[in-house]
C-alpha cells in the first residue's frame, strides 16, 4: 500500500465536523506527553501547554489535538503518563464534556486505534483521595482522520497525523516501538537522537512532506493539516495547501494553528521576559491569518 493509498483511506474514514466562519478551533499535534523523567520532553513545556490549552478553553475554542498526544513508545501504558500530568487531563477532560475535543492518533499513539484499549485505559482514573475510580476522557473516540466542513461552501480541511506518508512509521510502528523502548529512550540522557524520527532526520521529513504534498495535489488541492514531523508549515493562497501545526516539544515553546472567523494562523506560545524580570506566558503570530476561502478548492 503506497502513501497516496493511506493518505487516501485516512480521508474516506475520517470523521465529519461541521464548521462556519463563528466556529473557533486550535490543533495542536506531537505532545509526547510521557512520564515526567528524563526522557519525558513535553515536560518542559507542560506549563506553556496547559496555560494555553486553559486560554482556548476560556474562549470557547474546540480542540483537535492530530495524533501524538500520548508517548506510548517510551511509556508501557497510560497510567504514569496521567499521573505525570493530571492537571492537563482534567483540562482535556472539560473540553470533552463540552463536546469541543477531537483526537487523532498517530504513530506514537498507534494503540489508540483500538477502541477496547481506549475505553480500558482512558475512561476511568483513580481518585486516591475518595478511594474510588472517576470518569476522565469516558466515550472518547480517537480517529485516523478528522475533516472539518464549511456548512455553507462546503469546503474541506482535511486533518491528519501524517504518518500515513511514512512506511516505517505506519506498517513498522511496532518495531520502531521496540527501538525507542529499549534501545532510544535510555540513549536519550546523552543527547543521542532517535533515528526512527522524522523530526530528527531531515532526509525523511523531506520525503514525508514531498510525499503529502503530492496526495494535496492529485485531490483538488485539499487543505491538509498534519504534525509528524515537528516542522511548522504555513502556505501563502495560492501555493499547495500543505499545513503542519509544528509540535509541542520545541525547546521552550509550542506551535499550533488556530481556525477563527473564516481565517487560518499559525501562533508560538513561549515564555517571555518582562521589564521587571518576571516571567510570562505569551502568544506570539507567527503567520496569517488568512483567509480560509483564499486557498484553492473545488
Amino acid at each position: 500500500m503506497s502513501s497516496l493509498t493511506r493518505l487516501t483511506k485516512a480521508y474516506k474514514s475520517a470523521k465529519e465536523v461541521p464548521f462556519d466562519d463563528s466556529s473557533k478551533f486550535i490543533l495542536f499535534s506531537d505532545c509526547h506527553r510521557g512520564d515526567n523523567s528524563f526522557a519525558d520532553d513535553f515536560a518542559n513545556n507542560r506549563n506553556i501547554y496547559h496555560h494555553a490549552l486553559k486560554h482556548y478553553f476560556v474562549n470557547d475554542f474546540q480542540y483537535c489535538e492530530l495524533g501524538d498526544g500520548d508517548e506510548l513508545w517510551e511509556n508501557l501504558s497510560f497510567e504514569p503518563i496521567y499521573r505525570a500530568h493530571k492537571n492537563i487531563y482534567k483540562l482535556l477532560k472539560l473540553y470533552h464534556e463540552k463536546g469541543r475535543l477531537h483526537m487523532i492518533y498517530g504513530n506514537h499513539d498507534m494503540v489508540y486505534r483500538n477502541q477496547s484499549y481506549v475505553k480500558k485505559h482512558l475512561s476511568y482514573y483513580f481518585d486516591f483521595k475518595e478511594e474510588k475510580e472517576k470518569d476522565l476522557l469516558k466515550d472518547i473516540v480517537y480517529n485516523e482522520a478528522i475533516i472539518l466542513k464549511h456548512t455553507q461552501t462546503n469546503q474541506e480541511i482535511f486533518l491528519t497525523h501524517g504518518h500515513q506518508a511514512d512506511f516505517m512509521n505506519y506498517h513498522g510502528w511496532r518495531f520502531n516501538r521496540f527501538l525507542v523502548r529499549v534501545l532510544w529512550k535510555p540513549l536519550q540522557v546523552w543527547g543521542i537522537a532517535d533515528p526512527t524520527s522524522p523530526a530528527k532526520n531531515h532526509k525523511e521529513l523531506i520525503k514525508v512532506e514531498r510525499r503529502v504534498k503530492k496526495w494535496i495535489l492529485q485531490n483538488d488541492n485539499k487543505i491538509t493539516v498534519i504534525g509528524h514531523t515537528h516542522r511548522p508549515r504555513f502556505p501563502e493562497p495560492g501555493d499547495i495547501p500543505f499545513f503542519n501545526d509544528g509540535s509541542c516539544v520545541h525547546p521552550r515553546s509550542i506551535t499550533g494553528i488556530e481556525i477563527e472567523e473564516g481565517k487560518i494562523s499559525l501562533v508560538k506560545w513561549q515564555v517571555a521576559t518582562k521589564d521587571d524580570g518576571t516571567l510570562q506566558i505569551v502568544r506570539i503570530l507567527l503567520e496569517g491569518p488568512e483567509n480560509i476561502k483564499d486557498y484553492q478548492f473545488k
